[in-house]
């Protein structure tokens, strides 16, 4: 509760300092909105107030949060570090501001200190006050979201948050900065072999550098090589509850296709669990801008899409769990048991499996030492920070490609985009072309194809052949950019039902063409979405003759649950309402 902990010799602060405060951080992009006065009375009328002293601390850096905070008099500083001697001032807010941000919302521990600056009043709600007012007030509940969603991403942009220590050609190290990078975590990376810090930390600690890598964090706490679910469970990503009953259905992968699954189904009365190996968003959760979506004029990005699907999809009762990874699935009677990596199972009498597609690896010479340092498959704010005074060459010609490049136009001095064929309007979206040849920094390079990845220890050059006059040359870049097509996530389904001759899964007449006499003995014709098993449905990227697009992935999730609904006798009725007796009532929800 505020005013439980003091920090020693806070500073006595100036009459009137609660009126006027100049030192205030400036709201950007919405990320430090002023609540307006109506808005304050309708959570004063859920909430309380108390006053405050400077130096109370209301919010702990590595603890949950579990109560929102709104200042009335006085200023509250969001701190990193705090009381450490790398203590950092992120930014002080003053009346009528809130403070919190993604993790509040989505149970994650806090990435930051709030301490009071200066003394005076705050108003406090539970979560579960602060929920039950916006499913009332759309208006205010969009107004805290977009801060959230705000001020997450600037953590990010600022690397705050824990720290990872290793070396550039560790595997591990590798991993878990992916993991960190893809599931949206503040976090900073610190390079054993370039990093003047890491030396000093891994004296601090008394650990060596083979023992490396390592997770630190507000310098008390050391993770030695976590796994992925060991880092999740640490940050407060959601895990599977254990002793998971037969729900109604299982959701295998949280893309675009899963999350509208698990939206569609949950918000229809259906016990949903989704299960997600990596990161929540899939590929487009890696997109820097969407802007052929319909419903988002000025275009969105794909963390800010994933974040308000999660969202979403929990509003209504959805359970999500990061880093599950399914390694196999059986038929047992009724229902199907979902088996993990660590061994575990959940079971369901229905599955909609959404695990998408990964990028392909460019193999030529030399690319291999480098990729996670200087090569990447994808490209976020992350990679984009490290390519602010260096040329950098992108390979691809799709959609993926071309949001690349132009989000890399914004950091680095010089983009290249190697095209293998004769024209970039093959396999990319107009509006992307369009905007393309009107960006500058962006050379096009058509029929030309990769030959070689030069760099020891970072990237120095890549060989590039171009095919219309034979020539060979080197680009000087610092960064390379891999969007080369993509696989289906179905090695683990192997043998378990039908996959085409790529391994992307059948459904629907190809899938029933080839088990035959399984339809025959249903009595029934296999579902437009429908796999080889029943009941178990595909959608998005990792269904045979799918539409590649974040849209068209949306419209299959959604839609799966219509043929679930049918392989389960649910009967639901016009607007969502589910009149099945295994209906439950929807959770308390977070958006309105």
């Amino acid at each position: 509760m505020p005013g439980d902990e003091k920090r020693p010799g806070a500073p006595p602060v100036p009459d009137g300092a609660q009126e006027s405060i100049p030192f205030e951080t400036a709201d950007s992009y919405g990320a430090y909105p002023r609540l307006r006065d109506d808005q304050i009375a309708r959570l004063a009328q859920r909430g309380r107030s108390c006053a405050v002293a400077a130096g109370d601390v209301l919010i702990r850096e590595g603890e949950r949060c579990e109560t929102f905070y709104v200042i009335l008099k006085g200023s509250v500083a969001v701190v990193e570090n705090y009381g450490a001697p790398d203590e950092h001032l992120l930014r002080v807010h003053g009346p009528g501001r809130f403070f919190g941000e993604l993790g509040l919302l989505t149970g994650q521990v806090a990435f930051y200190t709030a301490v009071v600056r200066d003394p005076g009043e705050i108003l406090t709600l539970s979560m579960e006050q602060l929920r039950d007012l916006v499913t009332r007030d759309a208006a205010l509940g969009d107004v805290v979201l977009r801060a959230c969603l705000g001020r997450r991403a600037q953590l990010v942009g600022q690397g705050a948050g824990f720290r990872i220590i290793g070396s550039r050609y560790s595997p591990d190290t590798r991993r878990l900065r992916e993991f960190a990078a893809r599931n949206r975590l503040p976090h900073r990376w610190v390079d054993l072999e370039t990093d003047q810090e890491a030396e000093a930390l891994l004296r601090r600690f008394g650990v060596g550098p083979e023992q490396t890598p390592l997770v630190i964090w507000r310098d008390t706490t050391l993770l030695r090589n976590p796994s992925n679910a060991e880092l999740a469970r640490f940050i407060g990503l959601p895990a599977l509850e254990p002793g998971n009953g037969r729900g109604d259905l299982l959701v295998v992968g949280s893309g675009p296709a899963g999350l509208a699954a698990a939206v569609n189904a949950a918000s229809e009365g259906l016990d949903t669990t989704v299960v997600e190996a990596l990161a929540t968003g899939g590929q487009a959760g890696t997109s820097s801008r969407i802007e052929n979506l319909l419903g988002f004029p000025s275009g969105v990005s794909g963390a800010e899409l994933t974040e308000r699907a999660v969202l979403q999809a929990e509003k209504f009762g959805a359970r999500i769990s990061v880093s599950a990874e399914a390694a196999r699935l059986e038929r047992r009677d009724d229902h199907y048991a979902l088996g993990f990596a660590d061994g575990s199972e959940v079971t369901a009498r229905s599955l909609v499996l959404a695990t998408g597609a990964r990028y392909r690896r460019l193999r030529v010479p030399g690319i291999e030492p480098l990729e996670g340092t200087s090569v990447h498959y994808s490209a976020t704010v992350y990679e984009a920070q490290q390519c602010r005074t260096d040329p950098v060459a992108v390979v691809g010609g799709g959609n993926s490609a071309g949001q690349a490049v132009l989000f890399l136009a914004g950091y680095a001095p010089r983009v290249y985009l190697l095209i293998r064929g004769p024209s970039i309007e093959a396999h990319m979206s107009r509006y992307l072309i369009d905007q393309i040849e009107r960006q500058p920094k962006v050379r096009v390079l058509l029929r030309t194809e990769m030959s070689e990845v030069l760099g020891d220890k970072v990237l120095r050059a890549v060989g590039v052949v171009d095919h219309r006059t034979g020539e060979h040359r080197r680009l000087a870049v610092r960064a390379l950019f891999v969007f080369t097509g993509a696989d289906p996530r179905t090695e683990w389904l192997s043998g378990a039902l039908a996959l085409d001759a790529r391994g992307y899964v059948l459904t629907g007449a190809d899938a029933q063409a080839r088990t035959g006499e399984l339809w025959q003995s249903q009595g029934r014709d296999c579902l437009a979405l429908e796999t080889s098993l029943p009941g178990v449905f595909a959608a998005g990227d990792v269904r045979s003759g799918s539409v590649k697009r974040v849209a068209s992935a949306v419209g299959e999730g959604a839609m799966s649950i219509h043929f679930v609904h049918r392989y389960l006798g649910h009967t639901a009725a016009p607007g969502g309402s589910d009149t099945s007796p295994r209906t439950r009532p929807k959770e308390s929800a977070w958006l309105a």
